[in-house]
């Protein structure tokens, strides 16, 4: 058996813990299971799998939470899984060779994220610090909370070979429900600690839930202001989210400010496609094409299609446009089965037909 024990907390998760806990068995990882409230089958469920199961009275403190289930495993090695991620890949041999000398860093694991675009189903894929040596590592933060060293410094990463599919579908109500909550214990922890960039990405992510993209975009000027490292994962999220945001409120020459963090982003393809989508809002359409051929350039990406079939049909639609046809369908027969480059190419036939 792995050295490592999975810890979940729990709580009303009957619609997805089975499917979570299923995928994990092969693994043969210890499994510890900590319920918070559930009122549902979440805990009926979890005993089939689980090696131990906890009861934890819930004080709007998520780190309390994960610290208390951390606590509770056999192993020094915990991996943190929510109860909404199901494992798609995992090398178990490279897993445990990773560990060596490792003990006071975390390892990130993937998670994909599925999203819909132009009424197509992509993915968003994010790296995330999941696990750690609980002797040298534990939580902290009330809500969105991250692993710090137990002297309060952020850890060394290394990456691990675990994937995890993200179901993380709610209602729309739901989500209203948790929003709201999680923007009160946010609020709390930025008056209890002061301005922190993460803090104020988190809030911008949360007033995105809410469908308040003012608010959002002010959270995440705040966050870039203050000058995080641009090789934050989370940094370069709200860089793009932020822009993004910007879009939306058709504040486009605001967005363009973003052309300062060039030089430390556009190793990325996502963030050289917003550039390409803001170039292209504003009419500039030499620029767009020229970003978004560079976008398919790029290997670094978070979000499918940027760097492929997304940026080609960007270059297809400027071309379209433009009134050069005969571009714009070769670049929409690049996005190959991408539904609105196939819908408009059939479009643009039946019009040529038609005439």
């Amino acid at each position: 058996m792995l050295p490592v024990s999975v810890c979940m907390i729990a709580k009303n998760e009957d619609n997805h813990i089975e499917e979570c806990l299923k995928r994990l068995r092969p693994c043969r990882f210890e499994i510890i299971v900590v319920d918070t409230g559930s009122v549902d089958r979440t805990v009926e469920i979890a005993h089939k799998y689980a090696d131990k199961i906890f009861h934890f009275a819930w004080c709007e403190d998520f780190s309390s939470a994960r610290n208390f289930s951390v606590q509770q495993a056999a192993n020094d090695w915990v991996l943190i899984i929510d109860c909404d991620e199901y494992l798609e890949n995992v090398n178990l041999a490279q897993l445990e060779d990773s560990l060596t000398g490792r003990r006071e860093a975390v390892g990130m694991i993937t998670r994909n994220n599925p999203y819909t675009v132009q009424g197509s189903r992509s993915i968003m894929s994010e790296r995330i610090g999941r696990l750690f040596n609980k002797n040298y590592c534990h939580f902290e933060g009330s809500i969105h909370e991250q692993v710090r060293t137990m002297q309060g410094r952020e850890p060394d990463t290394f990456p691990i070979p675990l994937t995890f599919y993200h179901e993380g579908y709610v209602s729309e109500s739901d989500k209203r429900m948790r929003a709201t909550r999680n923007l009160e214990m946010l609020l709390h922890d930025l008056a209890l600690k002061g301005p922190s960039s993460y803090i104020y990405f988190q809030l911008g992510q949360n007033y995105i839930s809410l469908n308040d993209m003012e608010k959002a975009a002010h959270y995440y000027k705040l966050g870039l202001d203050l000058n995080a490292d641009p090789n934050s994962d989370f940094v370069q999220s709200m860089a793009e989210t932020y822009g993004y945001c910007l879009m939306d409120l058709a504040k486009y020459d605001t967005a363009m400010t973003l052309r300062d963090k060039y030089d430390l982003l556009s190793h990325r393809a996502d963030f050289v496609f917003l550039m390409g989508m803001l170039y292209q809002k504003k009419g500039e359409y030499a620029k767009a094409i020229d970003e978004f051929k560079k976008a398919t350039t790029l290997t670094a990406y978070s979000r499918t299609g940027v760097n492929s079939y997304r940026a080609n049909f960007h270059i297809a639609e400027i071309y379209e446009c433009m009134g050069e046809l005969e571009q714009a369908k070769a670049y929409y027969k690049k996005c190959r089965d991408y539904a609105p480059a196939v819908r408009r190419l059939r479009e643009l036939s039946a019009g040529e037909n038609a005439s």
